[in-house]
């Protein structure tokens, strides 16, 4: 493929998804762990976990974009990818509960700095839209095939390993990560104008993502995927094993069948989009998630709820693949890592919303009252996204 020639871009794109197996495989130790610690409880300890890793992403991403353009890059990402591997390497020494939120908190707020700087990269590496889209669809990929490859490659290793042991080798994915990093040079960001002080730079990324009504809608957007998406992670397995009566395997299937939805459309899109603008294409994502959501309240048997999650992911993958490309048409080069920083930031503030929410709905009123609830919040907000984002999207990067 022409952007593997690119080596920069090779040795960025193998660190990203060494580093994602890495956390895929911690995804599945926290949980073993959680169980270890807390026995029943362990849902109770990885949803607070789970909460504190998206205020982490909340709070920490903006003030990293504030200062992404005055630091190195490759010397920034090196480092947050060593602080990453000496926090998980922790993790197998953890003895309570509180350790556990401690250690999270710590190792994603490594991530939400590492995550917005390197989105920012790329586009500096392919100036032009179509490879850049192209490396759009890679990256949705590469989250697509931890989702799917991850959880399978972790049950492998169990037989023959403890799951501490786990952490140990997401330590070493993160060195490998940092080796690969440090083996390019990477582009230099562009200097902000100067002017404004620590509070105008922490503000920067989100006044502009704010003030940009194609990127207001983006936001709303963000809810529709962070309702569809909570209900098929937090839910899925509360409807499998217990709704259904079937076991850990038609779970790991049911998860699966989201990554592949997702994953066909990361493949196919990138020529779609060369004759199609993103905003039909994001807004019918929207409406495709919403209607498997709808289409739940039929209380589905194990097929037909295969086929609900494969469109649910197939609609997430239609908004995210082609949201940095909207970024970057919507600011100037030296603005980038800022507004990538606000997208990260933002984003997972909806996830915030999202996942308590689909918790509690689930537990307290059930399965068909989660999908009711969840379907209006993502119908809603794509029908806000269609109104926010003007149909024709001329604004400049100025």
């Amino acid at each position: 493929m022409e952007l593997f020639r690119d080596r920069r871009y090779r040795h960025l794109f193998s660190a990203q998804v060494i580093a994602l197996i890495g956390t895929g495989l911690t995804t599945v130790g926290l949980a073993l762990l959680a169980s270890e610690l807390a026995g029943e409880r362990a849902g109770e300890v990885l949803g607070t976990a789970l909460a504190i890793k998206m205020i982490a992403y909340v709070g920490i991403a903006p003030v990293v974009g504030a200062y992404a353009t005055r630091l190195p890059r490759r010397a920034l990402l090196v480092t947050l990818d060593l602080l990453r591997a000496g926090v998980v390497v922790s993790l197998p020494f953890v003895t309570a509960v509180w350790q556990i939120y401690l250690l999270i908190f710590l190792l994603n707020a490594c991530s939400a700095g590492f995550t917005p700087v390197f989105q920012a990269t790329i586009p500096d590496i392919f100036e032009d839209e179509r490879r850049y889209t192209k490396a759009l669809s890679l990256s949705r990929l590469a989250y697509d095939l931890e989702n799917l490859l991850s959880p399978l490659l972790a049950a492998l290793l169990l037989v023959v390993m403890s799951f501490n042991l786990l952490f140990v080798l997401n330590a070493a994915a993160f060195l490998l990560s940092a080796l690969l990093v440090v083996s390019v040079s990477l582009p230099s960001p562009h200097p902000q104008t100067a002017g404004g002080g620590v509070w105008a730079r922490l503000t920067q990324g989100m006044s502009r993502y704010l003030g940009t009504p194609r990127l207001r809608g983006l936001l709303a957007l963000n809810m529709a995927v962070a309702a569809a998406g909570a209900m098929q992670i937090v839910n899925t397995v509360v409807y499998v094993r217990h709704g259904l009566g079937l076991g850990e395997t038609q779970v790991a299937i049911a998860f699966a069948a989201a990554g592949g939805g997702s994953m066909v459309v990361a493949l196919t899109l990138p020529r779609l989009l060369e004759r199609l603008d993103q905003r039909p294409v994001m807004l019918a994502g929207g409406l495709l998630m919403s209607a498997s959501l709808v289409a739940g309240l039929t209380a589905p048997g194990f097929a037909v709820l295969l086929l609900l999650w494969f469109v649910l992911g197939a609609g997430a993958s239609m908004v995210m693949t082609p949201t940095g490309r909207l970024l970057k048409q919507s600011c100037r080069a030296e603005e980038r890592p800022a507004l990538f920083a606000a997208q990260f930031s933002l984003s997972h503030a909806c996830w915030l919303v999202a996942y308590p929410l689909a918790g509690w709905l689930g537990s307290a009123l059930g399965m068909m009252s989660a999908f009711a609830v969840l379907a209006t919040l993502a119908l809603a907000a794509t029908l806000l996204a269609a109104r926010l984002w003007p149909t024709e999207t001329t604004e400049a990067c100025a």
